[in-house]
C-alpha cells in the first residue's frame, strides 16, 4: 500500500506539475490525490521520492517537480489511454480527404501537431516497388523540363531537369508518349533497362538523357530518408525552453539524419509507443526535450512519426494522438 501509494503522490506531481507549470506541495496533493492521508504522511513520501531521485525541489521552501528519472516512472506505469472519440472521428475525417499518398503525410504531420501540441515530425513512407501509372513532362520555359511520376500507389514525385537547347513541343509530346508506353505498368527496377535503351535511340533530343533519369529517380521515390514536421512554434509557446534553448532544438530536427536515427532506436523494440526523456535522447541539444514515437506501416516497408516537446508534457494524451495517427497511416500504406 505504501509502495502505491508513493506512485500515487508522483503520479499527481507529475500531472500537476504538466498542467501548471509550478512545483507541487504536500498540501495540494493531499487534496488532488484523494488517498485520505495527511500532508505529513505525503511529506514523507515525498521524501523519499526526492531520495530515490524521481522528484526535485527547485527551491527552497517550493514544492516538488519531477525528474527526468520521476517522468520515466511515470511513464512505465502509465496505464494504456485512449485518444477520445471526438479526435479519432477528427483524424480520419481530416485524413480521409487527402488527394494521394504525399497530401496524407502532410496532414497528418498537421493533425498530430494539433492534437498534441507539440512538434510533430513524420518520416516518408519507405520506399517500396510501386508500378508506374502516368509520366507527364511539361517546358518551363526555354531551359527547364519538369518532370512528374505518379505511382499506382497515389505517390507523386516530381522534378526539374536543366536542358541546354530549345525543347520542342512535338519532340516533347513523342517523348511523353513513348515514355508511357515504356513506362505504365512497370516497377521501378523493371522500368531502367527498356528506358535506358530508349534513351540511347539515334536521334533522340539532347535532353531526353537527363528526363529519363529523372523519370527513373522519381519512380523510386527520391531520396528514402524524408522527414517534414509541423508546430515549431509550440516550443515557444507555452514551453519551459527559454529562447536560447529553442534554437538547437530546431538544428537538431533540421538534422535529419540524427533524428531518424534516433527515431530508428526507439521504434525497434516490441512496444507500439516509445518514449525518450531528457537525457535518454543522448542529444544534448535534445536534453530538455522528451520525444514519442512510433511506427507505422508493416514489414520492411515500416516509416517513423513522432512528437516532440519539452519535458513537461501531457505524456498519456501524447501518446494516444500518436498511436491514433499511426495506425491510421499503417492502414493507408498497407491498403
Amino acid at each position: 500500500m505504501t509502495e502505491e501509494r508513493r506512485r500515487a503522490v508522483l503520479r499527481a506531481i507529475v500531472e500537476g506539475y504538466v498542467e501548471t507549470s509550478e512545483p507541487i506541495g504536500s498540501k495540494a496533493l493531499a487534496a488532488r490525490t484523494g488517498l485520505g492521508v495527511s500532508p505529513a504522511t505525503i511529506r514523507n513520501d515525498m521524501a523519499i521520492l526526492e531520495e530515490e531521485g524521481l522528484i526535485t525541489q527547485p527551491h527552497t521552501s517550493a514544492g516538488r517537480i519531477p525528474t527526468d528519472k520521476g517522468y520515466r516512472s511515470f511513464v512505465d506505469y502509465l496505464a494504456l489511454t485512449s485518444l477520445p472519440d471526438s479526435h479519432k472521428r477528427a483524424i480520419t475525417t481530416f485524413l480521409s480527404d487527402a488527394l494521394d499518398l504525399n497530401d496524407v503525410i502532410e496532414r497528418s504531420v498537421r493533425m498530430l501537431s494539433q492534437l498534441t501540441r507539440q512538434v510533430a515530425v513524420v518520416q516518408y513512407p519507405s520506399l517500396r516497388e510501386s508500378a508506374v501509372q502516368r509520366v507527364e513532362l511539361v517546358a518551363l520555359g526555354l531551359d527547364r523540363i519538369l518532370v512528374v511520376v505518379i505511382s499506382a500507389d497515389a505517390r507523386v514525385e516530381q522534378s526539374t531537369v536543366l536542358v541546354t537547347t530549345a525543347v520542342i513541343q512535338d519532340e516533347l509530346d513523342r517523348a511523353v508518349r513513348e515514355i508511357n508506353e515504356i513506362a505504365m505498368g512497370r516497377t521501378p527496377t523493371a522500368l531502367e533497362p527498356p528506358l535506358s535503351a530508349w534513351a540511347d535511340r539515334p536521334g533522340q533530343p539532347a535532353w531526353v538523357a537527363g528526363v529519363t533519369s529523372a523519370v527513373i529517380q522519381a519512380a523510386r521515390g527520391g531520396t528514402v530518408q524524408r522527414v517534414i514536421f509541423a508546430g515549431a512554434s509550440n516550443l515557444a509557446r507555452g514551453s519551459d525552453l527559454e529562447a536560447d534553448a529553442i534554437g538547437p532544438v530546431l538544428d537538431a530536427l533540421e538534422e535529419q539524419v540524427v533524428l531518424l536515427r534516433l527515431l530508428h532506436e526507439m521504434t525497434s523494440g516490441d512496444s507500439d509507443v516509445a518514449v525518450r526523456i531528457g537525457h535518454e535522447t543522448r542529444n544534448d541539444a535534445l536534453a530538455r526535450t522528451s520525444i514519442v514515437a512510433a511506427g507505422y506501416g508493416s514489414g520492411p516497408s515500416v516509416s517513423l512519426l513522432g512528437a516532440l516537446g519539452p519535458t513537461r508534457m501531457d505524456y498519456p494524451s501524447t501518446m494516444a494522438a500518436v498511436r491514433a495517427v499511426a495506425r491510421y497511416l499503417s492502414k493507408v500504406v498497407d491498403a
